[in-house]
């Protein structure tokens, strides 16, 4: 869900940069955007699924088969207990959407504005992309 929802601020970030920008074909740019920020995504889910079965590989047996329909093994046990347990627990969890925002941000700076790298530059326009959303939903009178 998170990730969803940044996915979808970042290409809106990304149309509008390709549209201030000028540059050909800014719709193709969105696809890209998307498609990076998915594949990051994905790389980076299946990256802390290997990371947690290791780290729970040694409590679980061989034969261990999850009922899909169950979510009552769904607990906070074995190295994830406690406070550490439950900030594991967060980064794991939005670690992959903040790392798809920066690749799109990298791409953005990169290949549309042609900017010297800078964090300054990394994210500029998300100010004014937000304040565009807002005046989106106001009426006009």
């Amino acid at each position: 869900m998170i990730g969803g929802i940044l996915m979808v601020l970042a290409v809106i970030w990304v149309y509008q940069t390709a549209n201030k920008a000028k540059v050909s074909n800014p719709l193709m740019w969105v696809g890209i955007a998307a498609g990076v920020f998915f594949v990051v995504q994905m790389l980076l889910v299946q990256g802390n699924v290997f990371i947690l079965e290791a780290i729970r590989g040694s409590e679980s047996s061989g034969d261990y088969e999850r009922d899909l329909l169950s979510v009552g093994d769904r607990k906070n046990q074995g190295g994830f207990q406690g406070i550490g347990g439950y900030l594991l627990s967060v980064f794991f969890e939005l670690m992959p959407p903040i790392a798809g925002v920066l690749a799109v941000a990298v791409l953005r700076l990169k290949f549309i504005t042609k900017e010297s790298f800078s964090i300054g530059n990394l994210f500029s326009g998300i100010k004014e992309m937000f304040t565009s959303i807002s005046q989106s939903f106001k009426s006009p009178e």
